[in-house]
């Protein structure tokens, strides 16, 4: 896919929904993001993502008591050489609340924007709506899918 072609060598911020679209094999969006975390496997990009990612996927795999699903979720976060899952520090708390006051965002999405912020993003992907003023470049699933 040609965007994922676009993010060669840079860091990406990963949002929660493109994870669970893959490791779940969702039909419309994985095929989107499949590329996405090939590229991922073959070091050709970098992913930065915030703890809130990892307790996001766990709420259904725990609910269902389905532990094969969370163990996918914890060795694909926890274990990927191209995967940063970022511990929320005292200096990202206070980037959370700037740009929560300044964008309207919920407190865990701007925790994970100002975690991939931190840390060098360049783009994040996502599926939500959330993020359209955000201070990098937003690659949302439901668009990708229209191109």
């Amino acid at each position: 896919m040609d965007w994922v072609a676009e993010l060669k060598g840079q860091t990406v911020g990963l949002d929660t929904a493109p994870l669970i679209f893959y490791i779940e094999e969702h039909p419309t969006y994985c095929p989107i993001v499949e590329p996405f975390f090939d590229a991922v496997a073959r070091g050709e990009l970098r992913v930065v993502t915030s703890t809130i990612t990892l307790i996001e996927v766990l709420i259904h795999p725990l609910r269902k008591q389905d532990e094969t699903l969370a163990h996918r979720y914890n060795d694909i976060l926890l274990s990927s050489p191209g995967i940063h899952v970022a511990s929320v520090t005292p200096t990202t708390a206070k980037m959370a609340a700037e740009l929560r006051s300044r964008f309207n965002l919920k407190t865990p999405d701007a925790i994970q924007l100002a975690t991939v912020v931190r840390h060098g993003a360049t783009a994040l992907l996502t599926n939500d709506r959330d993020f359209g003023s955000a201070p990098l470049k937003v690659l949302r699933l439901l668009d990708l899918a229209r191109n």
